[in-house]
């Protein structure tokens, strides 16, 4: 074998240790005291997991703090800081950016990721060619695949339809939505769902950012979800409105996403930076609990979103830390949603972004990451460091 890692923990079954042989670049067994030859290290009872995935980032726009103001800190700044430096980003410019951010994901223990890129007159196309070539580039270490989206509107932006379209026929794979932005948010839903039809591609909205629970749109987005047999391939992004809903309205939410096959990202950074601007005192979380919503059957991930931009002025690409930020942030308290914080960043993902071949199991991909703990509860509450050989 090429590999064997002795004595690890595997999530999953971490009462035990075990060895986990990795041949080309495959898991070939798991089984304690592994009879095979091959390069060895010893793990000394540390714990295994599959890789993080991150579904939900802008690497275009990401590393810009420096060039933009971030006075209000709310939104509507954000927006207009971040559309006044796009005119002068360069292919080579969001490339340089992008790479960085890209490799402090890979050092932190991402092997997948869903970036999301925006395509607009402003920018036209200089996100794509800037974040495209990482693909081919980065393939040894990580999945890369890229959602075009219209951030600053669709139906009242000229031009960015054509542009959505040629760029999901050069390099994107996924079709997104920011419909708060657009003067018909109901007519950008439609149009990118037929968008995904046409291209038969999954879909990924930012949606009902917003601090009251009034006019959800993600009540159209199950509507729809149904109507065009995409349930399990749509997932929507922030969704800061639910955090504000009565429970029995959050609950009613809920089943209508459970059932309709609708998937929830969560961007703790960046909804507890942009939310409760307008509010003085008791200022709200803004951050909406995912893990209430596994309770009803929803399918959630938790992801960074932005890295030092107007949208969140933080961020080292740790996916632990942001389990942990939310686990701190929602008051999760019991083992058992700890250790569904670890599935929002792990196999969650996986199924939020139909990966295929992921898991710590015989025959998939080594992409693993090895932490400093004995069990994914210890990993979130500790922040676990991956470990480096």
């Amino acid at each position: 074998m090429d590999l064997i890692l002795r004595t690890a923990r595997v999530v999953g079954n971490e009462s035990v240790t075990a060895d986990i042989g990795i041949d080309k670049g495959r898991i070939a067994a798991i089984a304690p005291h592994l009879a095979a030859e091959g390069e060895e290290l010893d793990l000394a009872g540390r714990l295994v997991t599959p890789g993080f995935i991150e579904t939900h980032i802008h690497l275009d726009k990401s590393r810009i703090l420096g060039r933009c103001r971030a006075e209000r800190g709310d939104l509507e700044e954000a927006i207009a800081e971040v559309a006044k430096q796009k005119q002068l980003f360069t292919a080579e410019d969001v490339y340089e950016r992008a790479k960085i951010t890209l490799e402090r994901a890979i050092l932190n223990g991402t092997t997948h990721m869903r970036t999301q890129l925006e395509v607009d007159p402003g920018i036209g196309l200089r996100g794509l060619e800037g974040v495209h070539p990482l693909i081919e580039e980065y393939k040894w270490a990580i999945d890369l695949e890229i959602c075009i989206f219209p951030q600053e509107g669709l139906l009242n932006n000229p031009g960015t339809d054509e542009l959505m379209l040629k760029a999901l026929k050069c390099g994107g794979s996924v079709v997104g939505a920011a419909p708060y932005t657009d003067a018909n948010p109901h007519g950008q839903i439609d149009r990118i769902f037929a968008i995904a039809r046409d291209f038969d591609i999954d879909i990924d909205m930012h949606l009902d950012f917003g601090p009251t629970a009034d006019d959800l749109d993600l009540v159209y987005v199950c509507e729809l979800t149904e109507r065009y047999k995409w349930g399990g391939r749509v997932a929507i992004g922030h969704v800061t409105k639910l955090s504000a809903a009565l429970p029995e309205d959050f609950s009613q939410c809920a089943r209508r996403m459970a059932d309709a096959g609708v998937a929830l990202t969560v961007l703790p950074s960046t909804d507890l930076y942009l939310m409760g601007r307008h509010l003085q005192h008791s200022v709200m979380r803004g951050v909406t609990d995912a893990h209430r919503l596994l309770h009803h059957g929803v399918n959630c991930s938790l992801s960074t979103n932005n890295v030092l931009n107007p949208f969140t002025p933080f961020g080292d690409c740790s996916l632990v830390r942001m389990a942990n930020l939310y686990a701190n942030v929602c008051q999760v308290g019991s083992a058992r949603d700890t250790r569904e914080c670890f599935n929002m960043i792990t196999t969650r993902s996986a199924k939020l972004m139909n990966v295929d071949e992921y898991g710590l199991q015989v025959g998939k991909p080594a992409d693993l990451v090895v932490l400093d703990a004995e069990s994914p509860e210890q990993a979130v509450a500790e922040l676990s460091p991956p470990v480096r050989p």
